[in-house]
C-alpha cells in the first residue's frame, strides 16, 4: 500500500494546498496531511487549530487523514509508515529549497519526496500573504477553503 504524508505549516491552509492534496489522493492509496510545528516560523494559528481546520477541509476524501506533529517531518512520516513525502512547488524558489530538504530527508530516513507543481492559477498563493490580508480585515474568501475563511473572519 503506497502511503504518503503531505507536511506543512498550513498557517493557514489555502486553495493551493487543497489542490496538492487532491492530486496526491489520486496517486497514493493513503495520504496523511500533517500540520507541522516549525520553530523557525512564528505561528499565526495554534497547531491544534490548524489540525482541526485540516480535518474539516479534507473530510470529503476517503483516503486522506489529517494530523499534526511537533516532530521532525521524517519522524512524523515514519510514525504513519509513509514511504513518500509530498510537497507542492509554486516556482523555482520553492524548488531550490524543497530539493535541499528532500535530499536531506532521503539521506537521514530513506523517505522519497514527490513534487507536485501548483496549478498556474494558484501558484501565487502564500499563507504569509493570506495572514497579512486577514489581519488587516481584507477579503480572503477566494484564496482559502470556506472552512478557513469562516474561521478567520467569524471564528467559527
Amino acid at each position: 500500500m503506497a502511503i504518503a504524508m503531505y507536511p506543512g505549516s498550513f498557517d493557514p491552509l489555502h486553495d493551493g494546498h487543497v489542490h496538492i492534496v487532491e492530486v496526491a489522493s489520486q496517486i497514493f492509496e493513503k495520504v496523511y496531511v500533517s500540520a507541522m510545528y516549525n520553530p523557525s516560523k512564528e505561528g499565526f494559528l495554534p497547531l491544534a487549530q490548524r489540525e482541526e481546520l485540516l480535518g474539516r477541509c479534507f473530510s470529503r476524501f476517503d483516503n486522506v487523514t489529517t494530523m499534526s506533529s511537533p516532530d521532525l517531518v521524517v519522524h512524523a512520516a515514519e510514525s504513519v509508515s509513509a514511504s513518500h513525502l509530498v510537497k507542492g512547488i509554486r516556482g523555482p524558489a520553492d524548488l531550490e529549497t524543497e530539493i535541499q530538504m528532500a535530499q536531506t530527508n532521503k539521506t537521514v530516513s530513506g523517505i522519497q519526496t514527490l513534487f507536485i507543481p501548483a496549478e498556474p492559477q494558484l501558484s501565487y498563493l502564500s499563507s504569509r500573504f493570506i495572514r497579512e490580508i486577514a489581519l488587516q480585515g481584507g477579503d480572503i474568501t477566494d484564496l482559502v477553503p470556506d472552512e478557513v475563511a469562516n474561521y478567520l473572519t467569524k471564528g467559527t
